[in-house]
């Protein structure tokens, strides 16, 4: 927001490499990780500036923008924070990328599937409340020993994000 200039630059270097598309500079701006910092309440307003930016840019050289979601620094399913309320941050991050014109929405280094499975129906919420509709990419970690952080196998996470629609890619 205060330095639209170097965000603009970045993106600029990656689209003359030849990307096919760029990611909004989002990673860690919705309430939950930006309450640290005494500037929660600035979640749409960040994630839409970024957005923008990048929609500038991405527009001069025919790229597509992923609006970056990440997992943030609280649990749900150890109980830090509850579901509804990481449902809600991310609604407002979906919110603030869709009015800033992403293309679609990259959940990314995801540890915790609770945590996804906020973040795709936060994603989803945003896009009934704004009338437009993009796809989804999520992204998990997954340790050496094929689990994730609190320890849900692989298997066990597929499994559980299977059902979640045709729009995860």
């Amino acid at each position: 927001v205060t330095r639209p200039d170097v965000i603009e630059r970045f993106h600029r270097t990656y689209c003359e490499i030849g990307v096919d598309a760029i990611e909004t500079n989002t990673f860690g701006a919705f309430s939950i990780p930006l309450a640290e910092y005494g500037i929660a309440a600035r979640d749409i307003e960040i994630s839409r500036a970024n957005a923008e930016i990048a929609r500038r840019v991405a527009d001069e050289y025919g790229v597509w923008v992923a609006g970056s979601i990440e997992p943030g620094t609280k649990f749900a399913s150890l109980g830090q924070i509850t579901y509804d309320e990481l449902r809600h941050a991310y609604r407002r991050q979906a919110t603030g990328l869709l009015e800033g014109g992403v293309d679609l929405f990259l959940i990314e280094t995801q540890f915790d599937l609770l945590g996804c499975k906020a973040a795709m129906a936060g994603c989803r919420d945003a896009m009934a409340d704004v009338g437009r509709t993009v796809p989804i990419q999520l992204q998990v970690t997954i340790e050496l020993t094929g689990r994730m952080l609190p320890g849900t196998e692989i298997q066990a996470a597929l499994a559980a994000l299977e059902p979640l629609g045709p729009d995860v890619i």
